[in-house]
């Protein structure tokens, strides 16, 4: 785990640019602190237009920093899905290319024929 925000979002290449912050009142438990006071923190990353609402604090400042933790989690799995995707795909097209081995194509032409067998013995026998 990191220890710095900072350092996450360069390893993310995100720059502090690319985020727009915006406050609103929050909802929920906080008294008169909650009715006066915009605590609640929208983060959205510019590039990926991956969008974040965080109101779990009555601090503004904890629901910024949660927000952002919120954030590079959601740009990171995003990334990480287009990643697996990716080898996913590169994996189907590698095994649709490659051809059957022989011993394979000999096991299934003898289970075909096991089964053709299995079928012809049920049919009625033609007594002429």
């Amino acid at each position: 785990m990191e220890k710095t925000m900072e350092s996450r979002m360069a390893r993310l290449g995100i720059r502090e640019s690319d985020l727009k912050e915006s406050f609103t009142r929050s909802s929920g438990p906080g008294g008169q602190n909650v009715n006066k006071v915009a605590t609640a923190v929208t983060l959205r990353h510019r590039p990926s237009g991956i969008s974040v609402t965080v109101q779990d604090s009555r601090s503004q400042a904890q629901n910024r920093k949660l927000a952002r933790e919120r954030l590079l989690d959601a740009i990171d799995q995003v990334r990480e899905q287009r990643r697996a995707a990716e080898v996913a795909h590169q994996e189907k097209a590698r095994r649709r290319k490659s051809p059957r081995p022989r011993a394979l194509k000999r096991k299934i032409l003898e289970s075909k024929r096991r089964r053709a067998e299995l079928k012809r013995q049920r049919a009625k026998i033609d007594n002429r």
